[in-house]
């Protein structure tokens, strides 16, 4: 296998974008990489899409690469569609990857975007439950719950007012409070962090910083969580360069390596000491050849601020029952020992689910290079991004992780 760099990366601001189409997203997204790399489009070999919704919200479905791209003036190359829940765009970047590294292509696109704003908010939480086994999450759930001898895990508004994940996420999150003495004020000091590193970062969805009280107070969804914890509906796209060693060099002296690439699947179980994040943490440290220790800072899957830290105690990088602590001494703070999240994470960068790896490949990039700006971590030396997507039982159906070195 060959080493693979990636030599550039742009994206638009993630939001409510209801003037931009899914062309004009792409194009802006993807004109910003290839300048940042220096690239042109004749030096593309090949492109891979990541995409999750496009079918339900604008009706696009089946040939979503070929009239995206095509509008900008890509054509002809080969180029793949690929969707796969909230982690689309980056198992896109791990076919890129594979195919760049095992010799196919030299030079190769890569992009994720979405569309899920809507006035109908109905249609976008639909098209964000359709993450599931439609046949059977409804009476997987209630079996569930009469094992667990607990109350229906959905409540009546699942899918209309809001979406349903974010019942099952606060399910999940309330074992991890009663194991690990966590409280919904620890879940708001996150949201707090995120919040304030997405007022620094120009491509977020909200820019701007929020109280603690405010947080608290800015409305219940399922306890322990309110609106402030919850990732917010919206467009955008995010893409990437990835070239050969050789290929690279033409391009820049400052190339990010890609160390590890890893994708897994969930299964249809109930069990929550057995997480896809367990489960496939240790294959990408063991790819990379590093401990989760050697880590300078790391983007997570946040739909919800308590699952920033719940995802460094399944990685392995934040013990349990030390996660208080972590949280009330600022140690995933972009001037602590752990920086996570210091684009804003999905809860205040946004989560427009089919870029949403992306996203958090651009901003591991940018911290890597030191083009963070105001938010730039101290000496990064190696980055991780870890993006799921759907639910199969009660845990994650897809996810990638990545591991960057510069």
């Amino acid at each position: 296998m060959r080493d693979v760099a990636v030599v550039g990366v742009g994206m638009t601001r993630f939001g409510k974008l209801p003037e931009k189409s899914i062309k004009d997203l792409v194009r802006e997204s993807v004109t910003a990489a290839m300048e940042h790399a220096g690239a042109k489009i004749a030096d593309l070999d090949a492109a891979y899409v990541g995409n999750a919704a496009a079918g339900i919200m604008t009706g696009q479905e089946q040939i979503r690469a070929q009239v995206t791209l095509s509008a900008m003036g890509i054509e002809a190359i080969p180029m793949y569609n690929v969707e796969n829940a909230c982690a689309s765009s980056s198992t896109a970047f791990h076919l890129a990857w594979t195919a760049v590294a095992a010799g196919l292509y030299d030079c190769v696109l890569v992009c994720g975007f979405e569309k899920l704003f809507d006035e109908n908010k109905q249609k976008s939480f639909m098209a964000l439950g359709t993450a599931v086994d439609v046949e059977m999450v409804a009476k997987f759930l209630e079996d569930f719950a009469k094992q667990q001898k607990t109350e229906s895990i959905l409540s009546k508004d699942s899918g209309k007012k809001k979406s349903i994940f974010m019942d099952m996420y606060a399910y999940y999150t309330r074992q991890y409070m009663d194991r690990y003495n966590l409280t919904q004020e620890h879940f708001a000091k996150i949201a707090v962090k995120s919040h304030k590193n997405g007022a620094l970062n120009p491509h977020a969805q909200y820019q701007k910083e929020v109280t603690l009280e405010e947080v608290l107070n800015s409305g219940d969804v399922a306890f322990p969580l309110t609106r402030m914890m919850c990732s917010p509906i919206g467009d955008g796209a995010a893409a990437a360069i990835l070239c050969s060693k050789e290929k690279a060099a033409q391009f820049t002296n400052r190339p990010v390596w890609v160390s590890a690439s890893v994708v897994g699947s969930g299964k249809p179980s109930s069990g929550l000491d057995d997480t896809l994040t367990k489960r496939l943490g240790p294959k990408a440290f063991a790819m990379a050849g590093i401990g989760p220790d050697e880590l300078s800072l790391i983007e997570v899957h946040d739909a919800t601020s308590p699952s920033e830290i719940i995802t460094l105690i399944e990685l392995g990088i934040c013990p349990g029952e030390k996660a208080p602590a972590w949280i009330d001494n600022g140690v995933m703070e972009t001037d602590g020992a752990m920086p996570t999240n210091t684009s804003g994470g999905l809860a205040s960068k946004g989560h427009p689910i089919g870029a949403t790896g992306m996203g958090q490949i651009h901003e591991i990039i940018l911290q890597l290079r030191g083009e963070a700006g105001p938010r730039q971590v101290k000496n990064p030396k190696v980055g991780m991004t870890h993006n799921g997507g759907g639910i199969l039982g009660v845990d994650a159906a897809a996810m990638a992780l990545h591991i960057f070195k510069n």
